[in-house]
């Protein structure tokens, strides 16, 4: 048997080690890095790895829902709030105020957007899209609290929130829905016993944990680290509305419960009263916050509310209260522009 030579050995030894090596190298750029977002080129200015990573991925989250036509809007409080100190620097400059990865670039888990529920429908071709540009995807439906009534509690339910993830970074998507009281509305985030809850940091999501309400807000396009992005106008406004969103769903089968002891009062005086109680409720509310003034339901206008989802129809009044530090003089006369006069005045301020 021939002696082996030792240095041809190692020799294609370490030219199979080194193709290897290139194989490996070009499976992971060329392949691995289009499906999960692990390898990018710089975006201008920016720091590498993490900090590129996210803006990346927030980059291939708006081009896909600009392939569907789905219009959404940036609601993360981190960027917003980074924003809101360059906001008319922003405004005025068409390509964004600086060339630094400044807003899309800050550390965090997720970047929050939200669509409203109307502007889209057929997601399946969204989700085959997402998939396809490497994209792993979440959907959590619940009950549609827009159906429940004193007659009917729905059991129907609705896309609440979306989560696509890509490489180390994750977007959240909450679905709004307009109410009937000419407002808007996402329901609270609650994971079916099926689901993965390693998925993402649930508990670091800003959106989710209770249901919210929020006025229709004004949208801005604007330039933010060289990407095309819709924002509130008014960002500030937006954020110091997030401290106060949390929503009550009025309780339908309590209040069920309290009309099967106490029937309720269906007399044309009970209708009419409830109706002006009504109607006095939404002046009196505009007032306000044409003022800025916070409010809330007070005395028999609450418990009527939270015990009967409705007007006490024996009541024969409005009740609302505001915080003294919340007390403007501008009420009295605003409330007799309205066509609310004042008739009395009980103490002091």
């Amino acid at each position: 048997m021939q002696k082996i030579n030792k240095n041809v050995v190692l020799a294609l030894l370490s030219l199979t080690s080194l193709v290897f090596l290139l194989f490996q190298l070009y499976y992971y750029k060329f392949y691995l890095s289009q499906k999960n977002g692990a390898v990018f080129s710089k975006v201008r200015g920016s720091q590498s790895g993490q900090d590129s990573t996210r803006w990346h991925v927030v980059r291939k989250f708006l081009g896909l829902i600009s392939s569907h036509n789905i219009p959404v809007y940036l609601i993360d409080p981190l960027i917003l709030g980074l924003v809101d100190k360059d906001i008319e620097q922003i405004r005025s400059s068409p390509d964004g105020p600086s060339p630094e990865c400044k807003y899309f670039c800050a550390p965090r888990d997720f970047t929050t957007f939200a669509l409203l529920d109307k502007t889209w429908k057929h997601e399946v071709g969204l989700f085959r899209t997402a998939e396809k540009m490497g994209f792993q995807w979440l959907k959590i439906i619940n009950k549609d609290p827009r159906l429940d009534g004193m007659d009917d509690l729905s059991g129907i339910e609705i896309p609440l929130h979306y989560i696509f993830k890509l490489a180390s970074h994750a977007i959240h998507l909450v679905v709004f829905y307009e109410r009937s009281g000419n407002y808007l509305w996402h329901g609270p985030l609650r994971l079916k016993q099926h689901m993965d809850r390693k998925f993402v940091p649930f508990r670091k999501l800003h959106f989710g944990r209770y249901p919210g309400a929020y006025e229709k807000p004004e949208l801005l396009l604007v330039s933010i680290d060289d990407l095309k992005v819709q924002i509130p106008k008014n960002p500030s406004s937006f954020l110091e509305e997030m401290s106060h969103s949390r929503f009550l769903e009025c309780r339908y089968r309590e209040a069920r419960a309290f009309f099967q002891l106490y029937p309720d009062d269906a007399s044309l005086d009970a209708v009419e009263f409830r109706k002006k109680a009504k109607s006095l409720l939404h002046l009196a509310a505009l007032t306000l916050n044409n003022l800025g003034v916070k409010f809330w339901l007070s005395s028999g206008t609450c418990l009527g509310w939270y015990r009967q989802c409705n007007v006490i129809p024996y009541s024969k009044d409005v009740d609302l209260g505001v915080f003294i530090k919340d007390y403007k003089a501008d009420i009295i006369p605003a409330f007799q522009k309205a066509g609310l006069p004042l008739k009395h005045k009980f103490g002091k301020v």
